[in-house]
């Protein structure tokens, strides 16, 4: 039997109506059971600690746990990697940061595509470094740095936490803005002490973890990596005082699988917008270090992918290979 033309249309989109509805019913009552976030870095580490302060909230406001799980290694690719492939209910999500826009050049064979496998969910805190060298180097400011570094090429040694890691990436960036030559070393325990004692003479290190040896007097702070000055730590001048230009800043955020339904990734959203506004949360956030950014998915979405021009431009400058 032919329908007419107006009642077809009419049972067309009831039947889409009808496909919408389990859907938002869905989103509305999410979640019903515990969400892992999965984070890439150590326990105790500033992703960790930030990751269980938005866990906390994002529990209270939606009566499920949010439970951090920790999964170091391969510079966060195992993390990625088993979040990419999970299924894209809403109940597993990435602890999202600088080090997955980094490694989207740096990694050539990776079983999972950042970009393509991950749906950016919210951003959530920004955090700046501090350039800092061992107490012995005749420098004090940036710009003796930068004369004593081309009057001695190839002899200073710039420390990190790896290849890839923020330090080195953010070292890099200023070896090839300012014109120096420094020789990376990568270390897979701490370089705090070599760094004191001066077996190595510079660091880029995020500020939160620089704290201590500086307001110990252990090493000599020159100037921090973002674009403005820091709460924390006033005194100390922005690089790009210096070398014009200049900004580095590891960040966080959350991200999920790729075709998580869209009311879910929203509802994420807004939670999380709404724990990095509250006066408290948002207190225990800065005291890290850092600046809270809040933003929609599609914003967040924009910012990694100028970040991972950002330093796949670095990366490929500097000849960067995985260790």
């Amino acid at each position: 039997m032919k329908l007419p033309r107006r009642r077809f249309l009419h049972f067309a989109a009831g039947a889409a109506a009808l496909s919408v509805v389990p859907r938002l019913a869905w989103a509305q009552t999410y979640p019903t059971r515990s969400v892992r976030i999965v984070v890439g870095f150590p326990a105790g580490t500033s992703s960790d600690i930030t990751a269980r302060l938005i866990g906390q909230w994002l529990s209270e406001r939606l009566g499920q746990q949010f439970i951090v799980e920790n999964r170091p290694g391969a510079g966060t690719n195992i993390a990625t990697e088993s979040v990419a492939h999970a299924s894209p209910d809403g109940y597993s999500l990435l602890w999202v940061t600088q080090t997955n826009a980094i490694n989207a050049t740096l990694y050539q064979n990776l079983n999972f595509n950042f970009a393509r496998d991950i749906e950016p969910v919210a951003s959530i805190l920004r955090v700046p470094a501090v350039m800092m060298t061992t107490k012995s180097l005749p420098a004090k400011t940036v710009p003796e740095f930068i004369a004593y570094a081309k009057a001695n090429p190839g002899k200073i040694n710039m420390c990190s936490p790896g290849i890839g890691s923020a330090n080195h990436v953010f070292g890099e960036l200023f070896k090839m803005m300012a014109g120096v030559d420094l020789v990376h070393v990568p270390y897979r325990g701490s370089w705090f002490s070599d760094l004191i004692s001066g077996q190595v003479q510079v660091t880029f290190n995020p500020l939160p973890a620089s704290l201590g040896l500086i307001r110990a007097g252990k090493v000599r702070a020159l100037a921090v990596t973002s674009a403005m000055r820091q709460k924390v730590l006033p005194d100390l001048p922005p690089v790009g005082e210096f070398v014009p230009g200049y900004e580095a800043t590891a960040w966080f955020g959350m991200g999920a699988p790729k075709a998580t339904p869209a009311e879910i990734v929203d509802k994420l959203n807004r939670e999380i917008n709404a724990g990095v506004a509250d006066p408290k949360l948002k207190a225990r956030l800065v005291d890290l270090g850092g600046e809270t950014i809040a933003g929609s998915p599609e914003d967040f979405a924009k910012f990694i992918a100028a970040e991972t021009e950002k330093w796949a431009k670095v990366v490929k400058f500097a000849g960067i290979k995985p260790g």
